[in-house]
């Protein structure tokens, strides 16, 4: 039977009572309006753990000034519902005051792998991530966090900061789960019309392309950027490109030229709705990558 906790101090006892059986813990950090990507974190955490515990809480410290904090999709009572479907044990569900005490002076910068991309076009985004999922960490204490691969720059800062901080918990980093078009699941497509959806596949498009000539032996970046942003070229004046790169994969540094594992990063803007996606390519040949 899937728990719902509002308090942070009952969720401390809870864990302490998980922790006093040796029942190892399993955390997936969300922010609700929970898609099937956030039921394939759940499943793994399942199956890797004794217990899960999902969290879900919109931080409002992710969000700019001009971003969606206010529209942003919620309903609780179906995310449980999902939670319960995929044998959750607990919903975490605190309020903003216990997360963003009034008066909090103290929060979290990762510099380096959070300056450029998703960091510059939002900025303060990732010190609002990080100290929320540092204090969700240090609430729910797990062995072991579930992160999608979709928000690419967002796991390279949080293996980052547990790294940085000693925190004890292995980041676990699945992988994308798109619709059948090929869009990558997001709570954010729920704002998208038909007609955006179209412009929309664009995005996954470009990577496609781009990884397929990586696969046909293209190692020049310069070329693959230029293949990027042209799929992505749209005659709707309200569809723009924020950006598309080829980077490495742990530091997030723009390549070259690619001689191993690199990752594609893009963002499209769709009217109203910025979408994020990203692939990892590599030459033939190349070891399989490990995440």
């Amino acid at each position: 039977m899937t728990r719902v906790v509002r308090d942070r101090a009952e969720m401390r006892r809870y864990v302490h009572m998980l922790r006093k059986n040796r029942f190892t813990i399993g955390f997936v950090p969300t922010m609700g309006s929970l898609h099937e990507g956030h039921r394939s974190l759940m499943r793994r955490s399942f199956r890797d753990n004794d217990r899960t515990v999902v969290s879900i809480y919109v931080n409002p410290l992710q969000f700019g000034p001009s971003e969606d904090f206010e529209r942003y999709p919620r309903d609780l009572e179906k995310d449980v519902a999902v939670c319960r479907a995929e044998q959750a044990d607990i919903v975490f569900a605190p309020p903003v005051a216990q997360m963003n005490p009034p008066g909090r002076t103290s929060t979290i910068s990762v510099g380096g792998v959070s300056e450029d991309y998703e960091g510059a076009v939002r900025p303060g985004h990732f010190a609002g991530v990080a100290t929320i999922v540092a204090t969700l960490f240090n609430i729910v204490q797990p062995d072991r966090a579930y992160f999608g691969q979709k928000d690419y720059q967002q796991t390279v800062v949080v293996r980052r900061m547990v790294q940085d901080l000693a925190f004890p918990v292995d980041v676990v980093v699945a992988p994308i789960v798109r619709d059948p078009d090929g869009l990558a699941l997001s709570s954010r497509n729920v704002y998208l019309t038909d007609d955006d959806r179209k412009e929309a596949l664009r995005l996954p498009t470009a990577l496609v392309r781009a990884e397929q000539k990586v696969l046909e032996g293209e190692t020049d970046c310069r070329r693959l950027r230029k293949l990027m942003r042209a799929a992505m070229r749209s005659r709707r004046k309200d569809v723009s490109v924020d950006y598309a790169d080829v980077v490495h994969p742990d530091t997030l540094v723009p390549l070259g030229v690619v001689e191993g594992h690199a990752v594609l990063i893009a963002v499209l803007r769709v009217g109203r709705t910025r979408l994020i996606d990203n692939r990892v390519v590599a030459p033939p040949g190349t070891a399989a990558w490990e995440g």
